[in-house]
């Protein structure tokens, strides 16, 4: 039996649905029996056991938890995959990709990245080169435990109709004191999750500013869109860091994406390849976007822009 430990992402109330397609990729693994560990609190632990195909939640109950430091995580999870454990997802966001290399270090396991595609419970499928190859990796059998991200955007979630048990846990693990938390700092909106959401609505550097870039938001706003941005847009400063799609920003794979005044570059597009549908907004006929796209526009985005605004909130 190969047994599969994943890492839920949460925010300390709400399990992240990164983790419910982390175990749609570990159930596609042969004779798997699937565990989700929660170091946080009761509330995500009930969550995370409604997921389909878990056997059984183990939430670590430890107030150290709280702040989700990778450097407080990690001992914990890397003492609890010794217990049997062959293998250990996290998801291939932000969360996964500072705790799952330290997981890996304290094992002194290899890790696999970005996984898109099982083949068997040691062969996976994952994208090079900016996603134009997809590699075959067969992790040899002298490793005892495999540690790996899963490529969210290449799963969907499983049902929430489950009904794991929940294992309450202590573990006396020494954890680090060279590490501690101050505090956060987050942008309050009330947009849904850029990684989650099912239509988002993305601007490039043909808006020109960020005072321009309040159309993408207005045109978000009207659809219930998360809002995205292109590297470029980001370096100009138009939009934060966190908004930013691609394959140095967030792999997102939303029903809808909404791409204006963005060209299309091959490091843009590996982020939203996975999306449903794509829609380009673009002045240049000859833009890359447009090869991609289901539907294209050609067209000055200024002038596009506040009347399809306009015509979705008079609807």
């Amino acid at each position: 039996m190969n047994r599969i430990l994943i890492v839920a992402e949460h925010d300390g109330s709400h399990l992240n649905a990164a983790t419910a397609k982390c175990v749609s990729c570990a159930v596609q693994v042969p004779d798997a029996q699937v565990d989700v560990v929660v170091l946080g609190s009761a509330a995500v632990a009930a969550q995370a056991a409604t997921l389909a195909g878990v056997a059984q939640v183990v939430q670590v109950a430890n107030p150290a938890n709280d702040s989700q430091l990778a450097a407080v995580l990690a001992p914990q999870i890397a003492a609890l995959v010794r217990e049997g454990y062959t293998h250990v997802f996290g998801p291939s966001t932000t969360f996964g990709k500072d705790l799952m290399p330290r997981v890996a270090a304290l094992l002194d396991a290899p890790q696999l990245s970005d996984i898109m595609a099982v083949e068997s419970d040691r062969r996976f499928r994952r994208p090079i080169y900016a996603g134009n190859v997809v590699l075959i990796v067969e992790v040899e059998a002298d490793q005892p435990v495999i540690v790996a991200t899963v490529r969210t955007a290449s799963f969907g979630e499983v049902t929430r109709d489950g009904s794991a048990t929940v294992l309450v846990r202590t573990l006396q693990v020494a954890l680090p004191s060279h590490t501690r938390f101050v505090s956060m700092t987050q942008a309050n909106t009330d947009r849904p999750d850029l990684q989650t959401a099912a239509t988002v609505v993305s601007g490039g550097r043909a808006l020109g500013s960020a005072d321009q870039f309040k159309l993408i938001e207005q045109l978000a706003a009207t659809l219930g869109a998360a809002v995205g941005a292109s590297r470029a847009a980001v370096d100009a400063g138009y939009a934060p860091n966190e908004l930013q799609v691609g394959q140095t920003g967030k792999i997102i794979s939303p029903q809808l994406y909404i791409a204006v005044g963005i060209s299309g570059a091959i490091q843009h597009m590996t982020g939203i390849k996975d999306a449903k549908t794509i829609v380009a907004i673009n002045k240049d006929a000859d833009a890359p976007i447009f090869e991609s796209a289901d539907l294209g526009l050609v067209g000055d985005l200024f002038s596009i822009l506040p009347e399809l605004t306009q015509r979705l909130s008079s609807r």
